[in-house]
């Protein structure tokens, strides 16, 4: 089909559609994935599709009509038939005998597993009812921007009727949920009266439904439906008056290039997180997106921000409203104690104004969506993955607005329905059942020469347990290899990537800007990046010995020192590790370099103790030793210099540093990492100063 669409992609596959002939639910969950895929038709996890088929009851071998619809919580653009539900038909509908009115109806999500078919079968979502009273095979419920337009403009039911010529039913604002399924079915039915067939129903403030006889058919009319919306909002936005009544002269002048931007936004962003992370630590996410600009610019700013968000998906993720910073004042802390006080106070007075006496408690206060004229926007929530969503459905309501604008005037939800929805019991009850925070959940970790060796491995493992990972090196090739491989493992949201070399305070202080501008700032420091050197004293070079002593000691000062700039601007505290040596406290021939660097980063932890306690910033040493396997420090000769030292081949290292421990044991990269965990997992809260020695049993080794 040759389809003229300019503001929605046209994905579908004949050939690997024709692969699927035969089984809807297939083509269902295909459809699903494609519309899922563009999200200017539904935001990540928003939205839900169904198709209906008649299948073999298990029990009776009777045929009966099952429809199969996205899981509660799940997404269409991943979706897959394990994340899906599947439910006798009749039996859902049946549920209309047992049904006592609008007040009541959050009690029949529960009945709705008296009706599952498929026992596999994920949890059903609180639209099953919308798909399951109408008559259609294939339905699609969306959000997209262009269609919301439509829902939230002022007289949106109007502008429906006149763009689709009654092609497109109109039910006004109704939170899911069963009574919304019964309105469904009364406006088709109304139209059907009229003699109309409808190709889809427009939902108040909320979303779209269309459907086909055939998954095709749907995904086509989706397609069809949103362009037709698109294309009426672009050919009117800027004619009755400017786009969002057009851009303020001061912030536009104000507005500095984009490298300027963006030090201006990691500046500040440590400041922003550790005002939002007030009852618990926060990630951050960071845009400067042109459609962000755009609004945050304008004239009707003061005006549309305030009145919050529409789509009920929207202001879940994002709060109702933002907050705005005044862009002269954003820089000056008593202001923005001043800002996010106030906002505070306004949330908790609207939770108290509209709680009802069974609604959970309060969550937290602090904004969610914080804009910054001239600068961007910033998100701020429990790990970045949800921050960046954040972040994606304000851009969404940015649209919507704006479009709605474009068309009418722009409305919102009214504040009691924003609470009942934001606060809805079913929703708590989603938010009861989500795992339970792994030990580093909200925490971001820098570690030195993470890009291969010991760096590596404890990057590897403060990501396990939750942290978000800026990942460096000084070598491009080496780092790119290792962002593969973590992106494979862990996924976009728990990694990042900046060159640094430690010697150079410029590229120090860059790869923290990086780190501020990706997640909002960082917690946790782990001084790692090292050199080997094995010579005895005549063969050491003054070249060599500043080699030494720039990498592992200047370099522990460099990114410590900016490390420090940034957690005092969150207020919180902070980790510093250094990962420091065995060789700090013991004397070894042909180590003279190396072994002093080691005792300089030993006492340098113990001076930044004594310093940073005031800042709750605790600073611990991570003393390894013989770490072969795995290890950067076998490179360059070392290896060749302690055999040498030791009188014992290359090959008889391992075994020899293994049998001259107490314990008998090869010390691997990941027991450093072990270490460094249990140092910065909460657990040792209250310890500074210390070191943790993973040698194997080294008795010269043990601290006096």
């Amino acid at each position: 089909m040759n389809l003229k669409l300019n503001h929605v992609s046209y994905l579908w596959d004949d050939a690997k559609a024709a692969t699927m002939a035969g089984d809807e639910v297939a083509l269902f969950i295909y459809r699903s994935n494609l519309l899922g895929a563009d999200l200017r038709l539904t935001n990540y996890g928003g939205g839900n599709t169904s198709v209906k088929i008649m299948d073999k009851d298990p029990l009776t071998g009777e045929s009966v009509e099952v429809m199969w619809i996205k899981g509660s919580g799940g997404d269409l653009g991943t979706l897959t038939q394990g994340g899906c539900a599947a439910l006798y038909l009749k039996r859902l509908r049946s549920l209309e005998n047992v049904y006592q009115g609008v007040e009541q109806e959050d009690k029949m999500v529960a009945l709705f597993n008296h009706c599952i078919f498929d026992l596999n079968s994920k949890a059903p979502s609180i639209d099953t009812p919308l798909h399951g009273f109408l008559p259609f095979k294939h339905i699609d419920h969306l959000h997209p921007d262009a269609s919301i337009a439509f829902a939230a403009a002022k007289d949106g039911k109007r502008l429906t009727e006149q763009v689709f010529k009654g092609e497109i039913g109109w039910v006004g604002w109704q939170r899911p949920g069963f009574e919304l399924g019964l309105q469904l079915r009364a406006c088709l039915q109304e139209a059907a009266s009229k003699g109309i067939k409808l190709k889809g129903i427009m939902l108040g403030s909320h979303g779209l439904f269309t459907w086909g006889d055939t998954a095709y058919e749907s995904y086509v009319n989706s397609l069809e439906v949103i362009e037709k919306c698109a294309i009426f909002i672009e050919s009117n936005a800027g004619k009755k008056r400017p786009v969002f009544g057009g851009q303020k002269a001061e912030y536009v002048s104000e507005t500095l290039k984009v490298s300027e931007t963006l030090a201006k936004a990691a500046k500040i962003a440590p400041i922003l997180r550790g005002f939002c992370s007030s009852e618990r630590k926060m990630i951050g996410h960071f845009t400067d997106d042109l459609k962000v600009l755009e609004f945050i610019h304008s004239n009707d700013l003061d005006k549309l921000a305030p009145m919050g968000t529409s789509c009920p998906d929207h202001f879940l993720r994002t709060k109702i409203a933002p907050l705005v910073l005044d862009p002269k004042k954003a820089t000056d802390k008593a202001y923005l104690e001043t800002v996010f006080t106030a906002y505070r106070n306004d949330y908790r007075a609207y939770y108290a104004a509209c709680k009802h006496p069974n609604s959970p408690a309060i969550r937290d206060a602090n904004p969610v969506v914080i804009l910054y004229p001239t600068v961007g926007m910033f998100t701020f929530a429990k790990d970045k993955t949800t921050a960046r969503l954040a972040s994606e459905y304000y851009i969404n309501a940015i649209n919507v607005m704006r479009g709605a604008e474009a068309i009418s005037e722009y409305t919102s939800l009214p504040r009691q329905e924003a609470f009942n929805i934001e606060y809805w019991l079913l929703e708590e009850a989603k938010l009861q059942r989500m795992p339970k925070p792994k030990p580093l959940t909200g925490r971001v970790a820098l570690i030195t020469g993470s890009a291969g060796g010991i760096g590596k491995a404890i990057a590897k493992k403060l990501a396990e347990e939750g942290a978000c990972i800026m990942l460096n090196d000084i070598n491009e090739e080496r780092l790119n290899d290792a962002k593969n491989e973590f992106l494979k493992r862990f996924g976009k949201d728990k990694v990042a990537t900046t060159l640094l070399d430690v010697t150079n305070s410029k590229s120090v202080a860059d790869a923290l800007e990086n780190t501020a501008l990706a997640f909002g700032g960082v917690d946790i420091i782990v001084n790692n990046a090292g050199i080997s050197l094995s010579k005895g004293l005549t063969e050491h070079s003054v070249a060599d010995w500043d080699k030494i002593y720039d990498i592992l000691v200047k370099g522990q000062f460099l990114v410590s020192r900016e490390a420090v700039e940034t957690m005092r601007k969150q207020g919180f505290g902070g980790d510093i590790v250094n990962i420091v040596s065995k060789n700090a406290v013991v004397a070894g021939a042909n180590n003279a370099a190396y072994g002093s660097a080691k005792s300089a980063q030993a006492h340098l932890t113990r001076l930044l103790a004594a310093e940073l306690g005031a800042d709750k910033i605790r600073v611990n040493t991570v003393n390894p030793d013989a770490v072969i396997v795995g290890s950067n420090i076998w490179a360059g000769g070392w290896a060749e210099g302690r055999a040498k030292a030791y009188g014992v081949t290359v090959a008889e290292l391992p075994n020899y540093y293994a049998k001259r421990t107490l314990l008998g044991e090869i010390i691997l990269p990941e027991d450093i990492a072990n270490a460094t965990f249990v140092l910065v997992s909460g657990l040792l809260n209250k310890s500074t100063g210390n070191a943790l020695n993973v040698d194997g049993g080294v008795a010269m080794g043990f601290l006096r």
